[in-house]
């Protein structure tokens, strides 16, 4: 199987000019998180759009649990990727404008690998507007999305980047909840795309961190 790997989408963003905060690109070991996040998993054999069973081959690396996350975080991208591309008509500064396009791009592409992974593996890949119908952590509510749509100038910029912490927050939240079930990410590709995951919106919650600081 074509291996998923991030290099290129994750070197982008780690690269860009906005990033003074000297994050390292060492890809994080696994590590058990803490007891409490089992307790937020997410069953998307619960959600709508993705109630069909997942079936896993006999003798597989990869477990229902990865195949949720990868389902999963394809809709929580397509979500942060509608947030970006509200920035162009939000009247957003020329850096958030930057930022939210880089977002918009790298995880474009990120989706595209999930998906191929997805269909490799002869599992249900959902598209990028599956975030209309599943709700995963950190993800926006219609409340949020509609206040963000509604902001203009250096309030959407405060909006979008408050926000879009929240949302990088649960994503890095799944990834530890990924972590934390048993077997999970023993798969190479889903392993170093989970890695690559906290490493990438790490270091972009570090970037928000100072734009909001800049305001």
């Amino acid at each position: 199987m074509k291996r998923i790997t991030l290099a290129g989408t994750a070197a982008a963003v780690l690269l860009f000019p906005l990033l003074a905060s000297g994050q390292s690109g060492t890809t994080p070991a696994k590590k058990p998180a803490p007891a409490d996040t089992a307790a937020h998993h997410h069953d998307m054999a619960d959600m709508p759009g993705m109630s069909a069973p997942i079936t896993v081959p006999k003798g597989a690396l990869y477990t229902v649990a990865d195949v949720q996350f990868m389902q999963g975080m394809i809709a929580h991208h397509g979500q942060a990727i509608y947030m970006s591309r509200l920035a162009a008509g939000r009247h957003a500064s020329p850096r958030v404008l930057k930022f939210a396009n880089k977002i918009d791009q790298s995880q474009a592409a990120e989706i595209r690998l999930m998906q191929e992974w997805l269909v490799a593996n002869k599992q249900t890949a959902p598209t990028a507007d599956s975030w209309r119908t599943m709700t995963m952590p950190g993800m926006l509510t219609p409340e949020q999305l509609k206040t963000l749509d509604a902001a203009q100038g250096t309030e959407f910029d405060r909006q979008f980047l408050n926000l879009m912490i929240q949302h990088h927050n649960g994503a890095l939240r799944m990834v530890k909840d990924l972590f934390a079930t048993p077997n999970a990410a023993q798969d190479i590709d889903v392993s170093v795309f989970a890695n690559d995951v906290v490493v990438v919106q790490t270091a972009e919650i570090d970037i928000m961190n100072q734009m909001l600081a800049n305001l």
